[in-house]
This record gives structure tokens, C-alpha cells and sequence, in this order.
């Protein structure tokens, strides 16, 4: 049977035609066209990505799913299946090349920034998979996000709210030297200076650099290189999923978190306007 017709599109969230063009290439190919073969799939993917996003943008319950989209249990099949796969990070890691291509950057950087985030557990959040952060008096989980120089999104984890920033970074730094063997320097804040510095320049030949705030400073105070970070967190915070953790399992959290980026590199590179580029022009003289 196959897919039936696509639904019209009518949410902030939905995928433009051009945005679509971008992400099903890089979505795995069906099972029914596979050797294995397979039942061919009811549902348009496009649909069901826009589900996704749905809930990303919306902070909506999975069974609160609008009833003009696919079944709920489905949508959620393909998202629990596409990150266990390592779609979700496959499809992160391909637009993120693609932006840095097109303004003449190295597809793979070699200089990164970290930073981390306590958010507050919903009560479906068990026990085993969040702490109490007693710096920021959160009790929920961390999430350690580490971007590029353009804040673009290249690892994600998300940890209990106990974790300190040192310990999580010494997994997050071994993961990054395994997948990203270019990488030579990390930026970072005060939280991951100490011995973690001498281990990572040993162990990984990274040279991880602190960024601290300056003394006296009150309030605010936008810090060199790591202001990318923070503001990538801030486009985190624009889906409404991500201001509270409410997974049962951390790495699905961790995948709301690269949808939400997703969708914002994917109108990155479709957005019609002024480039990057872009400066002030003095408006023309009016004729006198």
C-alpha cells in the first residue's frame, strides 16, 4: 500500500518545500526498497518529520499529537528509531557541513566550544537519570553542548544535573578526539579549568582554554568565543520542549535538542533576505 497523500501544511513548524529538499536525501532509504525488502511505508516521511517538529517547537505530549498528522505511536516509532540509528546526528552533522562549506569554512572544524545547562526534571524524569545541581539549585539534568566557531551544533549529551562540568567533559573530550580526530583546541569557561586541562592536552593532544569572567563584573557580560555557545543554547531554548526535561531516557532528550537545532540550520540555508554578510547601507540621498 502506498503512502497516502500528503496533509497540507498550516504550523510554524512545518517544513518548507525547500527545507524538505534538504532532509529527505539524508534520511535512511525505505525498507521496502532495500534487498531485505519490507512493508512499504503508510505515511509520508514528510509528514512525519513535521511531527517531530511539532512537538520540538510546541512542547506538546506525543498523544496530544494534532489529529491531522499520522498516529501518534507512529510518529514516535520513527523518532525513538531514527536516533537509535544515528540519523538524528547523521542528518546535525550534514547541515552543519553544509553551512560551513558555502561561507568557505573546512567541512570538519578543528577549534570547538563547550558549555554546559541545568534545566529543571518533570516528574517523569526517574531518579536514576537526574541530580541536584547546587550551583544553580536545578534539580534535573545537564546538558553539555559543544558547537563550532559559527555556534553551529557538533556534539550533544545530556547527563543528571550532579554531574560536574569536569567530569562529563573528560567522556565529551574522549567521544570528540574519537569521532573528530582534526579537533586541536576546546574553549571552555572557569568550571573546566584544573587538572582537566593537563589531562586533555596528555591524553587527547587537545588544548582545552578557559575563558573566565572579568573581575568585578556584574550582570551580563559577553565573554570572548564563548558567546557562541551561550547563544546557541538561547536558539535551544526557542522550542519550547527544551525548556523543561521531561524523557524518561536522556538520550531522547538529547535528541529534541538536535531536532530544535536542526530546524534551525535547515531555514539557515533556506532563508530568503540578507546574508551573513549583510552591513548597513546609508539609505540614497532624497532629491531635493
Amino acid at each position: 500500500m502506498p503512502a497516502t497523500s500528503r496533509r497540507r501544511s498550516r504550523y510554524p513548524s512545518d517544513t518548507t518545500i525547500a527545507e524538505w529538499a534538504l532532509i529527505e536525501p539524508l534520511l535512511p532509504v525505505p525498507a521496502c526498497q532495500t534487498r531485505t525488502g519490507g512493508h512499504p511505508e503508510k505515511w509520508p516521511r514528510r509528514d512525519i518529520v513535521d511531527a517531530i517538529r511539532y512537538i520540538v517547537d510546541n512542547g506538546a505530549k506525543w498523544r496530544a499529537l494534532p489529529a491531522d498528522f499520522p498516529p501518534w505511536e507512529t510518529c514516535y516509532g520513527f523518532f525513538w528509531r531514527w536516533n537509535r540509528a544515528g540519523i538524528v546526528a547523521y542528518i546535525r552533522d550534514q547541515l552543519r557541513r553544509r553551512i560551513r562549506t558555502g561561507k568557505g569554512r573546512c567541512p570538519n572544524p578543528v577549534t570547538l566550544i563547550v558549555d554546559s545547562q541545568s534545566v529543571k526534571g518533570s516528574s517523569t524524569v526517574g531518579s536514576k537519570t537526574r541530580g541536584y545541581d547546587a550551583g544553580k539549585k536545578i534539580n534535573g539534568r545537564k546538558r553539555h553542548i559543544v558547537v563550532d566557531t559559527l555556534g553551529l551544533p557538533v556534539m550533544i549529551t545530556v547527563t543528571p544535573a550532579s554531574t560536574t562540568d569536569r567530569d562529563a567533559a573528560r567522556e565529551l573530550l574522549w567521544r570528540l578526539r574519537l569521532t573528530q580526530p582534526q579537533i586541536t583546541q576546546v574553549w571552555a569557561d572557569s568550571a573546566y579549568a584544573g587538572q582537566l586541562v593537563t589531562w586533555a592536552d596528555d591524553r587527547l593532544w587537545i588544548t582545552l582554554r578557559t575563558v573566565s569572567r572579568p573581575r568585578g563584573a556584574r550582570g551580563f557580560v559577553v565573554l570572548p568565543r564563548r558567546w557562541k555557545v551561550e547563544r546557541t543554547i538561547g536558539w535551544v531554548m526557542n522550542a519550547r520542549r527544551s525548556v523543561r526535561d521531561y524523557e524518561r531516557l536522556p538520550q531522547h532528550s538529547e535528541a529534541h535538542l538536535n531536532w530544535a537545532l536542526i530546524t534551525v540550520m535547515t531555514r539557515r540555508l533556506t532563508r530568503k533576505g540578507p546574508t551573513a554578510g549583510w552591513t548597513r547601507k546609508e539609505p540614497p540621498a532624497s532629491p531635493q
